[in-house]
Parts: structure tokens; C-alpha cells; sequence
């Protein structure tokens, strides 16, 4: 096929197939060197689950919190307010223009039962060994915000949004074909929102930046990778193993080595582990997280701000009846500053947008991909069908 265009892929990656006749052939014991616990199988209930059994080698995944039932509202901070020290952050932590600079004294203002409650959500996520580093390993997560975002959201002259949604449409197929993990999507789309600035890309190699950025992205988070012949036949042998390595090393060249990310899904599961949030919400908001992929004005947030918004959105669509004993963890949960009120509306308006529209576009591999019973058909929930009742809420 001609290379001015993305590969006809379709019959490859066809989401609707039984996952032996779509499953990539690699990948059978994928982790296996990482802890034992860390990925579970998916388990569905019967009720849930289509009349045929699940797979031998069903897809093994990042399981989330399921504490408890209970939901609770998202408590804003405005950028010019003040709390006292037994409450909330004083200063807005993740706007420090020096980074870890001024951090160092979140120790005195942060109260001891947040820090220990982070501690224990990053542990029970499998995101640190020893949690004697558990608060440190937070505090630099924080602080290296700002260079996970952009000053703005445009793009190189030749490419427009709709031409960026389609490749990481192509993108996001790819990677459950393969079956990678889940921070391997958000690393690859962080490559590439890097390398569209940062490289010289012609229309005609655009698919292979995107390829090479997954690639990129499975070496650092995959236990076993795809050969480069694989990758070659995924795009339809429209480029080369050569053209391919190359893109390669004008990627890390353009990036100086740099593939580190705290990708917002942890920001994510670490704030639903805090606030005890119920797996449904934790589905929802994973999923509006992932359409925040697709929208190219998202890349002017932060991974905090996209996490968090995406989790109050989930609560307000699901509409679950909060406890008593909900309500303070997620008072817990919201001390920790992800930006101003009209900042993570703004966000919220934009996911509640791209949710309405996710199954009548073209690019809908995410709406199909949370429509399974091992995601709780949130995608097919009757609320976020309509945009204008899920924004009413805030009006």
C-alpha cells in the first residue's frame, strides 16, 4: 500500500474477534519476573461473564482497589486559597515552577494520616519496593509535573487533532493486540506528543513514529518484547526493519534518552486507593482517562489534574449513594492539591464531551475496549450518553 496513508489493518485488529484469534504471538507468561502479586487475573461474575469459559490464558491485568462500595465527591481547591496545616496543602504543590523546590516542607504541612495512607496505596499498587522511600518517591512525582505538559496544544503545521486521534486510535489497537500493559499506552502517547514537537515528521512516516514510540514504551515496561519483523507486518510492511530502527534513534536522539513519565493512570489508582473508591468508579474513570488520550487539548494538563478530574467525573456519571465513611476518605484523598476548581472543570467538560461522542466516531477502540464484562461494560453506561445532563450537574 502507499505510505501516504495508515495500513488497511483492520481484519488484523479486529477488536470483535475471540481474543486465540486476535492474541498476538508473544506474550505467553508476560511478568512473569515482576512480583508475584502484582497482576491478578481478571475475575468476572457469572451474571457478567458470555456463556462461553474464559481463556487459559486470559489477559492478566492491574486489578482495581475494591475496598469498598461507597463513592465521594472531589473537594476543589482554588490556586489562591490558604488551609491550615491540619487540613489540607497550604501552597498549590503541583505549581511549584522550580520542581522539588519548597517540597521538602510538605512533610510539616501534610497531615500523618495522608502520608501514611499514600504509603499504603502505593504499596498495595506494586509502585515501590521498600516503602521507606514511599513519600519521597510521591513528593518527586508531584514535583515533576510540569514537564509532563505542554504550554499549549498545538501541532506541527502538516497534522491536525482529527489526524493525531486516528493514529492513537491505531495506537491503542495495537497495544491490546499485544497485550501490554496499560502504563505502556500512556508512556507511548507521552512519546509521541514529545516526538511531534520535538522531530521533523512528514505525513507519510507518521504511523511508524507512532509503532516506534509503542516500542519504545514496551522496552521500558514490558517483561518480553515483539520482534521488529513482528511491528514491520502490524503496519503491513510499509516500512522497513531499517526505516524502523532508524526512527528509533532519532526518537531517543530528539527525546536526549529521556522516556521517564508518572503516567496519570498511577495518579489514578492512587487517589481511588485512598478514597476507597468502588471498582465500577475505578473502571469509569480509567476509561474517561483513556479518551483524555485522544483529545489533543488534554496535553495542557497535568497527569495529576487529568487523574482527578477523571475520577470526580466517574462518582457524578455512576451517581452511587456515598457513606459516611466514604465521604471522610475522600476529604482525606482531595487534601492533596490537583489544581483550581475551574481548571479540573474544564477537564471534566472536555471527557464528559469525548465520552458522549466515543461510540459514534470512528475512532472508537476505547469505547469497545471498556464495553467487555472485565470492565463492567462501563463504556455502555446510559449516562454518559447525553453530555448535557453529565455538565448540568456544575451549571
Amino acid at each position: 500500500m502507499a505510505r501516504t496513508g495508515f495500513c488497511d489493518s483492520k481484519a488484523l485488529l479486529d477488536l470483535h474477534k475471540k481474543a486465540d484469534e486476535r492474541r498476538a504471538p508473544l506474550r505467553t507468561w508476560t511478568n512473569a519476573c515482576g512480583p508475584i502479586d502484582r497482576f491478578q487475573p481478571v475475575e468476572v461474575e457469572e451474571s457478567r461473564t458470555a456463556p462461553d469459559k474464559m481463556e487459559p490464558e486470559s489477559r492478566w491485568e492491574r486489578r482495581p482497589s475494591t475496598h469498598t462500595s461507597e463513592v465521594l465527591i472531589m473537594g476543589f481547591h482554588e490556586d489562591s486559597r490558604t488551609c491550615k496545616a491540619d487540613c489540607c496543602v497550604a501552597a498549590p504543590v503541583l505549581l511549584y515552577p522550580h520542581g522539588m523546590q519548597g517540597l521538602h516542607s510538605l512533610h510539616t504541612l501534610v497531615p500523618s494520616l495522608l502520608k501514611h495512607e499514600v504509603e499504603m496505596a502505593l504499596e498495595n499498587l506494586d509502585l515501590i519496593w521498600d516503602r521507606t522511600y514511599a513519600w519521597d518517591m510521591f513528593l518527586d512525582m508531584m514535583g515533576t509535573q510540569m514537564q509532563y505538559s505542554f504550554p499549549n496544544a498545538d501541532l506541527p503545521r502538516q497534522f491536525t487533532d482529527a489526524t493525531r486521534a486516528i493514529l492513537i486510535e491505531w495506537i491503542i489497537q495495537v497495544h491490546e493486540l499485544l497485550q501490554f500493559q496499560e502504563e505502556t499506552l500512556y508512556l507511548a502517547i507521552h512519546l509521541l506528543n514529545h516526538s511531534l514537537r520535538q522531530l521533523k515528521v512528514s505525513v507519510a512516516n507518521l504511523q511508524l513514529l507512532g509503532m516506534v514510540c509503542l516500542f519504545l514504551a514496551a522496552k521500558k515496561e514490558e517483561s518480553l518484547l515483539p520482534e521488529v519483523s513482528a511491528l514491520c507486518s502490524l503496519m503491513d510492511h510499509t516500512y522497513t526493519k531499517h526505516q524502523l530502527l532508524r526512527m528509533e534513534r532519532k526518537v531517543l536522539c530528539a527525546l536526549k534518552f529521556d522516556l521517564s513519565f508518572s503516567p496519570p493512570l498511577h495518579f489514578l489508582l492512587l487517589f481511588a486507593s485512598v478514597a476507597r473508591c468502588s471498582a465500577t468508579v475505578v473502571w469509569m474513570a480509567r476509561y474517561l482517562l483513556e479518551l483524555s488520550l485522544l483529545e489533543a487539548q488534554c496535553v495542557v494538563f497535568l497527569p495529576v489534574q487529568l487523574a482527578g478530574a477523571a475520577l470526580c467525573l466517574a462518582r457524578q456519571v455512576l451517581q452511587e449513594c456515598p457513606t459516611p465513611e466514604g465521604e471522610a476518605a475522600w476529604c482525606l484523598a482531595s487534601s492533596i492539591h490537583v489544581g483550581s476548581e475551574p481548571t479540573l472543570l474544564r477537564i471534566m467538560h472536555i471527557l464528559a464531551g469525548a465520552a458522549a461522542k466515543a461510540s459514534s466516531q470512528e475512532t472508537c477502540a476505547t469505547f469497545i475496549k471498556y464495553s467487555s464484562p472485565k470492565t463492567l461494560q462501563v463504556s455502555r453506561h446510559p449516562g454518559l450518553n447525553n453530555a448535557a445532563g453529565l455538565l448540568s450537574v456544575y451549571s
